[in-house]
């Protein structure tokens, strides 16, 4: 057995694992990171952004098979997909990312033990690989171990029942496909296949798609998937598959392949949680405001800690993990923290919703009137702002359309540097662009949009 000795040890190498560990070694402090799996955990590797090359790909088939049927005086032949190929490109995209993120943390000086880590008390983790074993002892520990699908005990991941990994991975498109929960996984996912020629029928155990959004952001979603041919089933629940039928309360659905997305559940069992008797908030991991456990000297950053699962949450906590164990007087303020749903359109969400906050107004400005959006054949969705009245403050911004994904950045910042109405409003916007729109709704919401 290996012993070694660390001031700081992190637990997984996920989007806050790595980040925790590259800014952990730039402030001098010697670090050690364990993971079993490859550098960039579920996102990098089985999650976000091989999703979004499969996105972008289907998108691309999508165009040129649809080209004639636009008004722009472009026609195509039928065009083929060879989706092995496809999965090569997202491979290589993946390969290339977690390559550079090990490169990152060694020149950060942070040391990568591969293997599967469980604690022996809350100082000491022992590793696994194989049958190598090596005993690690650090003064502070970060729990950064993600978070894994939900398998339903009828419809269990194998063979022709999918998780979202394993539909990543596949290398033929299936003629018919079940998509077993609309969250916003299931209509990513379902999505890329019905623009590649699948039919998609999506089962949703709720009365909407994508539940925890407001039916305003979720309509011209579901219009969308109406204009792909997708079905969707709402207020059903799937009960089992076999011989290529999916059974549910709505029906017999024809499914060759069944993808299941009803959630996700943190990955803490069988890494000793449960020995430390570390205080749970369901089965999170509850953490204060510079998510320290229960423990001290103990962290739990990303997944492991509750909604919202996202990996730029995690990054931005194990940034601060790292700053407050080098000493530095840091919390945690999840305030400004963007959501963003690759749909067809995609889905901004940053920030107080309508009617969260007391004493708020909201105001929304469409893109059927910006130019920018009509140019691209793609004037579906708008932006909106929600602000007090008292002062103007812009407390939230949710916006719905093609491409709105990147426009995530000006949200947060509006709202994290604590802009109103009239800073937005007064400030210069390129035209014809999209951010014309934040522009407009704040206009609107002050009484003189210049363009509606």
């Amino acid at each position: 057995m290996t012993d070694l000795k660390c001031k700081l040890l992190i637990i997984g190498a996920g989007p806050g694992g790595y980040v925790c560990a590259i800014r952990a070694g730039q402030l001098g402090i010697d670090t050690i990171v364990v993971d079993e799996a490859a550098p960039g955990g579920t996102c990098l590797n089985v999650g976000c952004i091989p999703s979004k090359a499969l996105i972008h790909a289907a998108d691309e088939f999508h165009k040129i098979a649809h080209a004639g049927s636009g008004p722009l005086g472009i026609t195509a032949g039928a065009p083929q997909i060879d989706l092995g190929k496809t999965m090569a490109w997202k491979d290589g995209i993946v390969q290339r990312l977690t390559g550079g993120v090990a490169g990152l943390m060694r020149k950060a000086g942070a040391k990568l033990v591969e293997g599967r880590a469980r604690f022996l008390d809350g100082k000491t983790v022992l590793v696994r690989n194989g049958e190598a074993e090596t005993r690690i002892r650090a003064e502070r520990i970060v729990i950064a171990s993600g978070s894994a699908p939900v398998e339903l005990p009828f419809l269990p991941f194998g063979g022709d029942i999918l998780s979202s990994t394993a539909a990543l991975a596949l290398t033929e498109v299936p003629k018919t496909l079940a998509v077993v929960g609309a969250g916003y996984i299931g209509l990513e996912l379902g999505t890329v296949f019905a623009k590649l020629g699948t039919k998609v029928t999506i089962v949703e155990a709720e009365g909407s798609i994508l539940p925890a959004y407001d039916k305003a952001l979720t309509r011209p979603v579901a219009k969308r998937l109406e204009e792909l041919g997708v079905t969707v089933l709402t207020g059903a629940k799937a009960s089992g598959h076999a011989d290529g039928v999916l059974a549910t309360s709505a029906g017999e659905v024809a499914a060759e392949k069944v993808l299941v997305t009803v959630g996700r559940r943190p990955r803490t069992v069988g890494i000793g949680i449960d020995e430390l008797a570390l205080t749970l908030n369901g089965p999170f991991v509850r953490i204060d405001k510079t998510c320290q456990t229960s423990m001290r000297g103990i962290y739990a950053i990303g997944d492991v800690t509750g909604e919202p699962m996202l990996a730029h949450r995690a990054m931005a906590q194990g940034e601060m993990v790292a700053e407050h164990v080098a000493g530095h007087a840091v919390e945690w303020d999840k305030r400004a923290i963007p959501a963003v749903c690759f749909t067809d359109p995609e889905i901004v969400t940053c920030g107080a919703l309508p009617g969260e906050v007391e004493g708020t107004k909201a105001t929304d400005f469409p893109f059927a009137a910006n130019g920018r959006a009509m140019t691209t054949e793609r004037e579906d969705g708008f932006i909106r702002v929600v602000w007090r009245e008292a002062d103007h403050a812009v407390l939230g911004i949710q916006a719905v359309g093609a491409g709105i994904s990147e426009m995530s950045a000006a949200f947060s910042l509006a709202i994290e540097m604590g802009a109103c109405l009239e800073d937005i409003g007064s400030t210069i916007h390129a035209h014809p662009t999209l951010s014309e729109g934040l522009q407009e709704a704040c206009l609107r919401a002050l009484g003189h949009a210049l363009h509606i």
